[in-house]
C-alpha cells in the first residue's frame, strides 16, 4: 500500500475481511468514514482508515460493543482499559461454560433424575463461602456430641477441597458429586456413627489431644519419606532405608506410648520392633487396626477422593503402600538380629 492511495469500498472488504455492507455500515453509522468519494460518489479509503477497520473487526470479534469500538476511537477510553474490561467479562462466561459442561457430563455420566438438575446447577455455582457453610454443617452434624479434643474436631473440618480460581470441568464435576454426598442423609448418619464409635473410650479426649495429633502427623510425614526412599530404589538393606525404618519404629513406640499413657519396655519395644519384621495378619491386634483403617477407609474414601481431585492433588495407591510396608519390614530384618518365626508344625 502507498500512504497517500484512496481504495475502492470492494479492494477495502478484501484487504479487512469485511463485507462490504459491513464497511458501508460503519461509514454510515459515524464509525469509520470514508476517507474521499470519487466523482460519480464511490466511497473510498487511505491506509488509516483500512487500519482503523481492521482494528473494529477484530474488536467486535472479541467480544466489544459498537459504543466501545467509538468510545475507543475516540480516545474515550484506552486499549488496555477496554481489553481489560472485556477480558473479565470473557473469563466469566468461560466459568460459565465450565459450570454447564461439568453439570451435563454429570447427568450423562450418573443417569441423573430429572429433580436434581436444579440442585446439581446451583450447587456448582455457589460462592467460596456457600462452599464452606456447606462443609461446615456437614462436619458439624457428624461431630456433635464427640468427646474429642477441640483441635481434633477443628482438624476434622479442615477436610476440605478448595476450587482454584480456574476449574477444570473434573475438577466442577467432582464438587457436584461431593456435595451432593455431604447432603446425603444416609452418608452422615455412617460418618456420624463411625466418629462416634471410634471414640467412645473414656481416653478420648486424651487420644486426640494436639500432642498426639502431632505426632500422628510426624508419623505420616516419616511413612511419606520411606515410600519416596522405596520409590528411588534405595535397597532395604541400605543404612538409608536401616535408619527411616528405625524411625518409624520409634515412631510408633512414641504414639503407643501417647495413648497409652505410659512408654514401652525394652520388651514391648522389642516386640514392636518383630511385629513391624513380621506382621501377623492373624493377630487380634492387626485384625483391629484394619478393620479401624477400613471402616475409616469405607466411608470417606469417596469424599477423600473426590477431595483429591478437586484439589488437584495425587491420590493415595495402596498397593505402593502396602510395597512401602515390606519395605520397611525388610529393613529391619536387615538391621538387626531378627528371625521369622518357625511355621507352626
Amino acid at each position: 500500500m502507498h500512504d497517500n492511495q484512496l481504495y475502492p469500498i470492494g479492494d477495502v472488504a478484501r484487504r479487512t475481511g469485511l463485507s462490504v455492507s459491513a464497511v458501508r455500515f460503519y461509514a454510515d453509522t459515524g464509525v469509520i468514514p470514508p476517507t474521499g468519494h470519487t466523482d460519480a460518489g464511490y466511497r473510498l479509503y487511505d491506509v488509516d482508515a483500512i487500519a482503523r477497520l481492521e482494528l473494529v473487526r477484530t474488536l467486535r470479534e472479541l467480544g466489544a460493543s459498537l459504543d466501545d469500538v467509538r468510545r475507543l476511537l475516540a480516545d474515550e477510553t484506552s486499549l488496555h482499559d477496554l481489553a481489560t474490561t472485556h477480558l473479565a467479562l470473557v473469563e466469566r462466561q468461560m466459568r460459565h461454560l465450565r459450570a454447564r459442561r461439568a453439570v451435563l457430563r454429570t447427568i450423562v455420566n450418573q443417569n441423573t433424575a430429572t429433580g436434581k438438575v436444579s440442585l446439581m446447577h446451583d450447587l456448582v455455582s455457589l460462592s467460596d463461602d456457600d462452599r464452606d457453610r456447606l462443609l461446615d454443617r456437614f462436619w458439624d452434624e457428624v461431630t456433635e456430641g464427640l468427646t474429642v479434643h477441640p483441635a481434633f474436631a477443628e482438624s476434622l473440618h479442615r477436610m476440605r477441597p478448595y476450587l482454584p480460581e480456574e476449574p477444570t470441568t473434573e475438577q466442577l464435576q467432582a464438587w457436584i458429586e461431593l456435595a451432593d454426598l455431604v447432603q446425603d442423609g444416609e452418608f452422615r448418619r455412617s460418618v456420624r456413627e463411625y466418629f462416634h464409635n471410634a471414640f467412645s473410650s473414656p481416653r478420648a479426649l486424651d487420644v486426640t489431644a494436639p500432642r498426639i495429633m502431632e505426632l500422628v502427623e510426624r508419623h505420616r510425614l516419616l511413612e511419606v519419606e520411606a515410600w519416596e526412599a522405596q520409590r528411588a530404589g534405595s535397597p532395604p538393606d541400605s543404612p538409608q532405608a536401616r535408619e527411616i525404618a528405625e524411625r518409624l519404629v520409634a515412631s510408633v513406640a512414641e504414639l503407643i506410648a501417647g495413648v497409652a499413657g505410659q512408654p514401652l519396655d525394652e520388651d514391648g519395644l522389642a516386640e514392636l520392633r518383630h511385629s513391624m519384621a513380621f506382621p501377623d495378619p492373624t493377630s487380634a491386634s492387626h485384625q483391629h487396626a484394619e478393620r479401624a483403617v477400613a471402616g475409616f477407609t469405607d466411608l470417606l474414601d469417596t469424599y477423600t477422593s473426590l477431595m483429591a481431585t478437586i484439589n488437584g492433588t495425587p491420590q493415595p495407591d495402596p498397593q505402593e503402600a502396602a510395597e512401602s510396608e515390606r519395605w520397611v519390614a525388610a529393613a529391619l530384618i536387615s538391621a538387626g538380629a531378627l528371625h521369622e518365626p518357625a511355621p507352626d508344625r
